[in-house]
């Protein structure tokens, strides 16, 4: 029996969706997965089993996790260097790529070597290691957000977005009497909203995904950040199971995987609950910061 054409688009529709489903599933439940472990007892979890909800739900791992004064700091530190950090590196950024956006720019063929040239090229650990010990970046803060606040990825795609603004904005605001400063934050930045989503998204994950820096260029523990702690509760996760079972178990039921999966959670939860408001501009920004001028 042959199918009619609408029959067969009607068929093909359910394979295609069947297949969507499938790899959305195989997507969504490992996070799935993690959520419920974080709120299921770690002893128990330790048993195996638990695959759809918690078997003996319990909040006893963020409450210790939260309880910790440590985790509560390195929270603290990771959202202001996000905050910190996104603000200004899509502030500096931009400035930049708006004045080598300008094609009467002396020494423009300049400075675009020496963009890509950084791009592609770095001295390695060492020279940043000094270069960070020079400026007295070392155990501060500001080792955090100073290095990221100029990002030469961005800086091109930023470039190639203002070249796309109509040259007639600026000129009928310069008629008006309008500087350049006026004119940048009054009339470029509002119109270029897609673009500053994007970066503020890709620069905001970055910054509160950073642990390296973390690691090799801060000795302090109040400015240890929230993905490096997490790094230490799965470096003692990975400890044998015999050694959980000696020392990393408590009343509580507790166990170092347990509060490693909570701290998965609570890593990745502020980005999911931001990129939702800011996913209309994201795909727009891309498109258009894509655009080859």
């Amino acid at each position: 029996m042959l199918l009619s054409q609408n029959q067969k688009d009607r068929f093909m529709d359910i394979v295609v969706y069947a297949i969507l489903s499938l790899i959305l599933v195989s997507v969504l439940y490992p996070f799935y997965y993690v959520l419920i472990l974080s709120f299921n007892r770690g002893t128990d979890a330790l048993l195996g089993g638990v695959y759809l909800w918690p078997r003996t739900f319990t909040f006893e791992n963020y409450a210790r996790l939260l309880s910790d004064s440590h985790w509560y700091l390195a929270f603290l530190v990771t959202v202001a260097r996000t905050v910190v950090g996104a603000a200004l590196g899509v502030l500096f950024t931009c400035l930049v790529a708006y004045g080598l956006a300008h094609r009467d720019l002396l020494f423009r063929k300049s400075y675009f070597t020496i963009i890509i040239f950084a791009m592609y090229f770095s001295g390695g650990l060492i020279p940043y290691y000094v270069v960070l010990r020079g400026l007295g970046l070392l155990n501060t803060f500001g080792v955090y957000v100073v290095p990221s606040m100029l990002s030469t990825f961005f800086l091109l795609i930023a470039i190639s977005f203002f070249r796309e603004i109509p040259v007639e904005l600026k000129e009928s605001a310069f008629m008006d009497g309008a500087g350049e400063l006026k004119i940048y934050f009054r009339i470029i930045l509002p119109v270029s909203m897609p673009l500053i989503a994007t970066m503020s998204l890709f620069m905001g994950v970055g910054q509160w995904n950073a642990w390296l820096d973390s690691a090799y260029f801060v000795r302090s523990e109040g400015l240890r950040t929230l993905a490096y702690r997490m790094m230490e509760v799965i470096n003692k996760s990975n400890a044998p199971l015999d050694a959980i079972a000696a020392g990393q178990r408590d009343a509580a039921g507790v166990t170092s995987y347990s509060l490693q999966v909570a701290a998965m959670v609570i890593s990745i939860a502020p980005i999911v609950c931001v990129y939702p408001f800011l996913q209309k501009y994201f795909v727009q920004g891309v498109m258009l910061g894509a655009v080859k001028g």
